[in-house]
């Protein structure tokens, strides 16, 4: 009788280095590596498992004493803005829209040094070069687009990108994987308004969920996301609704974190040997 095995990426744990959200902890991540025929599936499986993509790899906080990261997804169909978010809406909707393959671009990257210099100078990203920006860009082995916002021309001047979001396309929804923004443009709610549309693109094409990365209790940079309606957290091993964000502590505890074996025993991996992959969900609308 001839058995079907799972697609077994090897999975990797990186050295502790001082994280980025909480001052005084120390992060590790759980990694692999995100390639092959079978790339799209792997990433659609992990990313309903708290991981992240950067570039070709798939990651997910794995800290010695603290689990405080928590992914964060926002469930589109319950989705209901507050009167802020109207408001950065409608201030925002003279942008224009255009979604691209992923390419870097000399704007691009102005943009991008811009937004770092502005909110993120002490960040991982502030040395990143000019091919390091196109590496995160165009390195990717699974559905990717760039989703880009623009200022429309005027008499005086000629249209101007003030947003960039890049974004994964899953089988069941849009990953922000990296977004960034003209700084000055913070006062008009810039951010919130690319997560709204993101909303929308996923609404118009069927998509039951928007991912946004890693929601961090205690995190000042992390705080804007529990300002989201119907958004729900991966803890414990499954996706829960953040009713109350001061419910979820981000004290340290020795024994918060799994041993890794553990952890990677319990990930659930896709079937890809002697069956045909599910088709993707058809979204009503191209992105």
């Amino acid at each position: 009788m001839r058995h079907t095995l799972p697609l077994a990426p090897q999975f990797y744990v990186t050295a502790p280095q001082p994280c980025p959200y909480l001052e005084g902890r120390m992060e590790r991540k759980l990694f692999t590596s995100l390639q092959g025929e079978h790339a799209d599936q792997l990433n659609d499986s992990l990313s309903k498992q708290g991981f992240r993509r950067s570039q070709n790899v798939l990651y997910r906080p794995t800290c010695a004493d603290c689990n405080a990261c928590l992914s964060a997804r926002i469930r589109v169909a319950d989705f209901k803005p507050s009167k802020s978010q109207r408001r950065a809406f409608n201030k925002n909707s003279y942008l224009q829209r255009a979604a691209t393959s992923p390419w870097a671009t000399e704007a691009q990257y102005e943009l991008f040094r811009e937004y770092l210099e502005h909110r993120h100078a002490d960040g991982g990203m502030a040395d990143m070069d000019v091919f390091e920006f196109a590496a995160m860009i165009e390195e990717t082995p699974i559905r990717t687009r760039v989703i880009e916002y623009y200022a429309p021309p005027t008499p005086d001047a000629p249209r101007e990108l003030v947003a960039t979001c890049l974004t994964d396309l899953l089988d069941d929804g849009l990953s922000m994987v990296y977004s960034f923004y003209k700084p000055e443009l913070i006062k008009d709610s810039l951010g919130t308004y690319v997560i709204l549309d993101h909303i929308e693109i996923a609404r118009e094409a069927g998509l039951p969920y928007v991912y946004l990365g890693y929601w961090v209790p205690g995190s000042k940079k992390m705080g804007y996301k529990a300002r989201f309606s119907a958004l729900e957290v991966y803890q414990g091993g499954h996706w829960e609704d953040l009713l109350d964000p001061e419910a979820y502590s981000p004290d340290a505890h020795p024994l918060e974190a799994e041993p890794i074996a553990q952890q990677v025993a319990k990930i659930d991996l896709p079937d890809t040997h002697g069956t045909r992959p599910a088709a993707p969900m058809k979204p009503k609308t191209e992105i």
